[in-house]
């Protein structure tokens, strides 16, 4: 009997996809009419209905899904959206209506046709609220609401569980959350740090809700301490808790929402330890404004006179690029001796004192590779919590072409065709390239090369 239900299912989900693909506006509504979960359900390759409709032109179809509520930002197996989809075919009047923003606008930057970008780690699922971070009666009361969010890292790494159904180690990633019952006596303890991250977002308010006001949404904080992270564990009740080894790799398991929440709170902590003492005279400090500030305890120090960089954490600005050839058809990628056999990646660099973003790039590349640039254009950006950096991507076009390595700071870097680069990036192809995982800016850069003009 399951396996029939299972059949059925199946043919429910291929019917859907089927009408999707051939435009057929009516039968995608009934379907969905009767059974709405399957707005999102994928075939072969990742496909969802929305993909299958921009594919092959079918505006009204692509309408209805987005009228429906689909998930316009999720990606098929070559880690394309709809809207690169719809771009790649040539369906404008499809890519230009997946690219709005949720008040119906549309990005009129001149010189981009960029789809609204949101990098992974980008995505701001909570209010921040930063107004109330010096409301200290306020702090202290959200802390003990039973309905308020606890993260705990360990090490700067959050504590999550993962789902292993599947018998892989590519199984669901989530965030462990606890209430304040389970976490009170971590926050009598003096070296434990907390950080309030702001307040669930709310949706639209229905017409039912603007007749009652409506109830606060839950806060969420995130709880670093020094207790042993094996007896932080037991505090856990959910199956294959751990605290990530390699934050590089095992973070980039986390879906969009949760992996924003990861970059605001690992980045805040990072700097608290490593700002225990104030930068400016040595002694002790303390935290203040909801974890957003360090106050030193010295009275007589300069830092309490005026307003100081060293109170407040930091963000460290990379320029990361994608370098163009000439002739429009090639990009220069660079690997580092720690990357995995056959990856390359774009070039990048911290921005130095006094540097605009155009300068930067433009050390960066030829210290590294040799190369000089001329035009230079940004394109999005992306914090990168490891520990505390927001890399700025730009596309860049090379006025030279020959290469000279700085072995100090990369192994290798080379010019790749587009083709080949479309290959390894769509078509899975093994060779002589691997591009990084879709989660990083890189990716995203390249991928934005395959799909324009190459002229700036």
């Amino acid at each position: 009997m399951t396996s029939l239900q299972l059949s059925a299912k199946e043919e429910m989900v291929e019917k859907f996809l089927d009408a999707a693909a051939r435009g057929d506006l009516s039968q995608v509504s009934v379907l969905l009419s009767h059974v709405p979960s399957l707005i999102n359900q994928t075939g072969y390759s990742g496909w969802s209905a929305l993909m299958l409709a921009a594919r092959n032109g079918h505006y009204h179809v692509v309408e209805a899904l987005l009228s429906h509520g689909c998930d316009k930002f999720s990606v098929n197996s070559s880690s394309q959206t709809a809207y690169d989809i719809a771009k790649f075919w040539g369906h404008r009047h499809i890519s230009n209506l997946l690219s709005r923003t949720d008040d119906g606008s549309r990005r009129v930057l001149p010189g981009s046709d960029l789809s609204r970008q949101e990098n992974y780690f980008s995505r701001e699922t909570l209010d921040r609220l930063s107004g109330k971070r010096t409301d200290k009666v306020w702090l202290e009361t959200k802390q003990s609401d039973p309905d308020t969010v606890y993260l705990l890292f360990s090490s700067l790494s959050p504590m999550v569980s993962s789902s292993e159904e599947d018998g892989s180690a590519g199984g669901e990633t989530k965030l462990c959350r606890f209430r304040y019952e389970a976490v009170k006596d971590l926050l009598q303890k003096p070296a434990t740090v907390l950080i309030f991250l702001g307040a669930e977002k709310r949706e639209k308010p229905s017409s039912s809700q603007t007749q009652e006001r409506a109830q606060e949404p839950p806060v969420w904080f995130a709880i670093s301490t020094d207790e042993d992270a094996a007896q932080l564990l037991k505090r856990c009740t959910e199956k294959n808790c751990s605290f990530p080894k390699t934050p590089n790799r095992d973070l980039l398991k986390l879906n969009e929402e949760e992996a924003g929440i990861v970059a605001q709170a690992r980045s805040v902590l990072a700097w608290h330890s490593r700002y225990s003492f104030c930068p400016t005279c040595g002694s002790s400090t303390e935290l203040e404004e909801g974890g957003y500030k360090r106050s030193c305890l010295n009275s007589d120090c300069r830092s309490l006179q005026g307003v100081h960089n060293t109170c407040y954490p930091r963000v460290d600005p990379v320029v990361i690029m994608l370098v163009i050839h000439p002739d429009g058809n090639q990009c220069l990628l660079g690997r580092k001796k720690v990357f995995p056999a056959g990856m390359f990646s774009c070039l990048a660099g911290f921005i130095e004192p006094g540097e605009t973003i155009e300068e930067a790039v433009r050390r960066e590349v030829e210290e590294e590779s040799g190369v000089k640039v001329g035009p230079v254009q940004y394109v999005s950006c992306q914090p990168w919590p490891m520990p505390s950096s927001l890399m700025i991507g730009c596309l860049a076009v090379a006025i030279s072409t020959d290469i000279r390595v700085d072995e100090n700071e990369i192994e290798d870097a080379r010019w790749f065709p587009r083709q080949q680069v479309i290959d390894s990036l769509f078509r899975g192809a093994r060779g002589a390239l691997v591009v990084p995982p879709r989660q990083t800016i890189a990716h995203q850069l390249i991928r934005h090369w395959i799909g324009m003009n190459s002229n700036l």
